[in-house]
């Protein structure tokens, strides 16, 4: 069967790219439904933007690449899409906007659009195979047992990266892009908690607090979660895409206040607590007793001095310490690299070297912050190529 345009991957980014192609669109993906993402996103309720979504956002070997796409379908557009659609949203913190009611309804109005664009959609099929002939792109398929074929002329990947695999998330993007000369840059797990050895924090497991932990030259002010494997929380998974393994993390466990400075005046009025008591009023109880511990905290508060309260409020504002890993794809909420931003057009997402390919969302080496901005990078991207497709049909 022949359509203008197949887009391979019925996530975030190719429905939204499906809902702006125009011509005849076919949409192929493996799962049972469309936008698994989409719907365990936010607790089920789906993080669909962030009203601060900008550039300095995002990651990638070249930062200048989302500017475009960006700037030309912001998040006050997806905004305004959702509004149209009567779907009710909330702001939770830090500008990041989610339904008031389900992810559910996200899907169901991208599931609208396409329908409007006239796209059509396929499920539970496997892609066998993709080449080229003189006329464009061939998809070879496979759907319950009965193979199909299917040209076009254009080609859009979609698929993702290798985030959750449980999902059936895999390199097929990578694999095709580098069966057409594109070059896929090293791709390892982000957003994603960190991992220790010996069951390090298991005693503190469900504790949380708000830190400013540091990775890699960058800083982020959220909350912090003790697991049995390690550690998790906003924070973390901000400071993953960051980190490099066998790198320390820096946490700073008291960002909005002088530890230096509370110790001394404790001591005026809690001399006689012992030190690990004391540090049970700054911190959690449970954390402050493991740090008394390990920081081998001895004796009265009252008999610390100047110099010993400094010593450990350096403790408290930058301790340090280096992770086995983390847990990789298997809870990663993003894939970090992939296709070469530098073989892709900035405006159009297509391939320099390969007229019709297309690559969009998490398959492209863009990765945002923990906070929506990877959805606002797949409505972006996805409509910045859905909109170059449909010029070109009209052209």
């Amino acid at each position: 069967m022949r359509y203008d345009t197949i887009i391979l991957g019925a996530g975030a980014a190719g429905m939204m790219c499906a809902a702006h192609t125009g011509g005849r669109t076919l949409v192929l993906d493996h799962a049972k439904a469309p936008g698994e993402k989409i719907r365990i996103s936010g607790g089920g309720r789906c993080n669909f933007t962030n009203m601060y979504a900008g550039p300095e956002n995002f990651l990638s070997a070249n930062p200048h690449f989302c500017k475009s796409a960006l700037s030309r379908y912001t998040q006050w557009d997806f905004i305004d899409l959702v509004a149209r659609h009567g779907i009710a949203y909330h702001e939770k913190t830090l500008g990041q906007l989610f339904c008031d009611n389900s992810a559910k309804d996200i899907i169901a109005m991208l599931r609208d659009e396409m329908t409007k664009a006239g796209a059509e959609l396929r499920l539970e099929t496997t892609i066998t195979a993709v080449t080229q002939d003189g006329s464009g792109f061939v998809v070879e398929t496979e759907q319950h047992g009965k193979p199909a074929t299917f040209r076009a002329t254009n080609l859009v990947l979609a698929t993702g990266g290798k985030s959750i695999p449980k999902m059936g998330a895999t390199g097929l993007a990578y694999d095709i892009a580098r069966q057409f000369g594109l070059n896929i840059l090293p791709t390892r797990a982000g957003l994603v908690p960190f991992t220790f050895p010996d069951g390090r924090f298991k005693p503190l497991s469900g504790t949380a607090l708000p830190v400013r932990a540091s990775a890699g030259g960058k800083s982020f002010d959220e909350a912090l979660l003790f697991t049995h494997r390690g550690l998790s929380g906003p924070s973390m998974l901000q400071i993953s895409s960051y980190w490099r393994e066998g790198e320390a993390i820096t946490v700073n466990l008291l960002p909005d206040g002088n530890a230096f400075e509370a110790l001394k005046a404790k001591r005026q009025t809690d001399g006689r607590r012992q030190m690990h008591t004391v540090l049970g009023h700054l911190l959690p109880a449970r954390l402050a007793d493991h740090l008394g511990e390990v920081w081998a905290l001895k004796g009265n508060l009252a008999d610390q001095s100047d110099k010993a309260l400094q010593a450990l409020a350096d403790q408290l504002h930058g301790w340090e310490m280096t992770p086995a890993g983390t847990e990789g794809y298997r809870t990663a909420e993003v894939t970090l690299g992939g296709i070469d931003t530098d073989a892709l057009s900035s405006k159009t997402m297509e391939a320099k070297t390969v007229p019709g390919l297309y690559a969009i969302g998490e398959a492209v080496d863009v990765t945002g912050w923990l906070g929506g901005f990877n959805f606002q990078w797949a409505w972006s991207s996805g409509w910045a190529a859905g909109t170059a497709i449909r010029t070109k049909h009209a052209s």
